[in-house]
């Protein structure tokens, strides 16, 4: 039997592979989340680690864990939050949980596509607020989705599954990848890409070549009037950047569900007109959530057998 640390509370259900397994679980009562100084102590005594894309598993951590740590796996696709190159000097497998939340994410970004571009959030605002007095033709005019022509920024699963839901609104869709995919609508160059896009769907993974992919300039080569659409992470766009050219309309409007600070949003892009702000909630549906926390768990599992989990992050 292993023991293995679970640094949040996952959705019900999630810890059944875990438990079938017979390993013991290390677990607050509370939701309240690990400092890295209580991560430091903790991992010297357990053999694996479950954690959320909230933990900042860095070298520290893995060091401090090297004589018993085998395994961290993420609840989550991205693992920006884990140094796998560290992990793999130290020996440590890292997992985390593509494919599952594919459709789900998808269908938050659709649905920011669809509320940005018909400036749902600014009308819902005005009538909780008692400011719509009664339908007016020049109101709330936003853009068309049908027919208009999306730019997907990577083309991954996720992606893939935007154009999927695209297609039944008769978008023209384009995609952009560092390698060609052999499928109608691949774009070499991203910046040619964005100047013939109404919308413009973020989904790529957060390294050093994407930070700030979309900066001031890149920004500014986007159609005048488009709308941008980020449920990758939040660094990969400057936010204040994207304030400005909301402010000026450059951009038409913005949805969003990650953010470069999270918790913490940009002021000036709380205040920007036109946005449709969310709480990082792409793959927040119940199925989806104790899915991804099961899928962790299994590769933990199959670590600790000594098998290769079908789940594990490779560099």
């Amino acid at each position: 039997m292993a023991r293995v640390l679970v640094t949040r509370q996952l959705p019900d259900g999630g810890l059944v592979p875990l438990e079938r397994a017979g390993h013991e679980i290390v677990q607050r009562d509370d939701d309240r989340p690990f400092t890295h100084d209580e991560l430091l102590a903790a991992v010297r005594e357990v053999d694996a680690v479950v954690c959320l894309l909230t933990d900042r598993i860095d070298a520290a951590v893995l060091t401090a864990g090297a004589a018993r740590l085998k395994v961290v796996a993420n609840v989550a696709v991205g693992y920006d939050n884990i140094d796998v190159a560290a992990a793999a000097r130290a020996g440590v497998a890292v997992c985390n949980t593509p494919g599952v939340l594919d459709e789900t994410t998808a269908d938050l970004a659709f649905l920011l596509v669809l509320a940005a571009s018909r400036l749902a959030s600014e009308a819902e605002a005005d009538l909780r607020a008692g400011r719509w007095r009664g339908w007016g033709i020049t109101q709330y005019l936003g853009h068309d989705v049908h027919g208009a022509t999306l730019g997907l920024v990577g083309y991954g699963r996720i992606g893939q599954a935007v154009a999927r839901r695209a297609a039944g609104f008769g978008m023209q869709v384009l995609h952009h990848t560092r390698h060609d995919t052999g499928v109608t609508g691949w774009h070499a160059d991203l910046d040619e890409m964005l100047a013939v896009c109404d919308i413009v769907s973020l989904h790529v993974p957060l390294t050093d070549a994407t930070h700030h992919l979309f900066d001031v300039a890149r920004l500014r080569r986007m159609r005048p009037g488009a709308v941008l659409v980020n449920t990758s992470r939040g660094s990969v766009v400057d936010e204040a950047a994207l304030a400005a050219a909301l402010e000026d309309g450059h951009l038409f409007a913005a949805g969003l569900d990650v953010y470069e600070r999270e918790p913490d949003v940009h002021p000036r892009l709380l205040a920007a007109p036109r946005t449709v702000l969310l709480p990082h909630i792409g793959s927040a549906s119940q199925a989806t959530r104790r899915r991804m926390a099961e899928l962790a768990c299994e590769g933990v599992n199959a670590v600790l057998a000594g098998e290769r989990p079908t789940n594990l992050v490779t560099i």
